[in-house]
């Protein structure tokens, strides 16, 4: 349990600094924009490009990983639906409370299975992503087709930003070059290196200056279901499922992690452009990301007595 939180604090520490950074205004509301743009699109495919190329993936169920992760997802939405119909969940708050049940951090992610399991664990996380990015995609965007009914939902807009999205551009960037062992000079493998160094970091500050703690002041009893179903459900069924699948105690511990995650950021944006529940997705993403910290603690030692 104490090397769970040695890596865990850290983790919450950073965000909590960006926190600060906010209340503060430091260095500036425009820089932390910017920060995010360039986390998002260049610090963190380098990362995932680094780690996928250079990672040794032989002898590994990755199928069964993969597949456990998948069934998790479509476990937890179906039990979104039956509890919307249980306490008569409008469209838009609905939406929210998917989102927050199935998204999951990216940055906080990483940043804990590179703390606890190291270079051969982020190489098995991205593997993950870049499944579980596209699943996560389909799924929202088909919740805000139907419960939402907004045309700004499209199958076309979908399919592009899957396509357009520089984590999986990156993982199959990556993953190419480690499968077909593509040779890479030595100079771009250090540049890489160096360049993705800054991107869990700075991930986590910007995490932290997004917080907005009065959102919680809108908490409705969805937000307590959502989160429930993200910081509870969600990795108790990647265990009984892993479980099932007689997965390796090291692949487990990823989908666990993967699956205790708070919702992302990039959720807000998400509801406020396609007619969602702002304030309630607001909310959600304060709650679950400042709960995690107690909730992965207990799930993972959990784990490692089980273990």
């Amino acid at each position: 349990m104490e090397h769970i939180l040695t890596a865990l604090i850290p983790i919450f520490l950073l965000i909590l600094t960006g926190f600060s950074f906010k209340k503060i205004d430091f260095p500036s509301a425009e820089f932390w924009k910017n920060a995010d743009k360039l986390t998002y699109f260049v610090l963190m495919p380098s990362l995932l490009v680094y780690k996928l190329s250079t990672a040794n993936l032989e002898n590994l169920e990755a199928f069964d990983f993969v597949l456990t992760g998948l069934l998790a997802l479509v476990f937890v939405l179906i039990l979104s639906i039956v509890l919307k119909f249980k306490m008569n969940t409008q469209g838009a708050p609905f939406s929210s409370v998917v989102q927050g049940a199935i998204r999951f951090n990216t940055y906080v992610f990483l940043g804990l299975v590179s703390a606890i399991l190291g270079d051969k664990g982020i190489a098995l996380a991205a593997l993950l992503i870049t499944f579980a990015i596209p699943a996560i995609n389909v799924i929202c965007i088909t919740v805000f087709a139907f419960y939402v009914n907004d045309t700004k939902a499209t199958f076309l807009g979908m399919i592009k930003s899957i396509i357009k999205n520089p984590l999986i551009l990156a993982c199959l960037l990556g993953g190419s070059i480690n499968y077909f062992d593509i040779y890479t000079p030595i100079i771009a493998v250090k540049f890489i290196e160096i360049l993705s160094a800054s991107a869990l970091p700075l991930g986590l500050l910007s995490i932290g200056f997004a917080l907005d703690l009065s959102s919680i002041k809108e908490a409705k009893t969805e937000l307590i279901v959502s989160s429930i179903l993200k910081l509870v459900i969600m990795p108790l069924t990647m265990f009984v499922i892993g479980k099932l699948f007689s997965l390796e105690p090291f692949l487990l511990t990823i989908l666990i992690i993967f699956g205790a995650m708070p919702t992302a950021s990039s959720s807000f944006i998400l509801a406020r452009q396609l007619g969602g529940d702002t304030k309630l997705m607001a909310s959600i993403i304060t709650f679950e990301t400042l709960f995690s910290l107690f909730t992965v603690s207990f799930i993972l030692g959990f784990l490692q007595y089980l273990n």
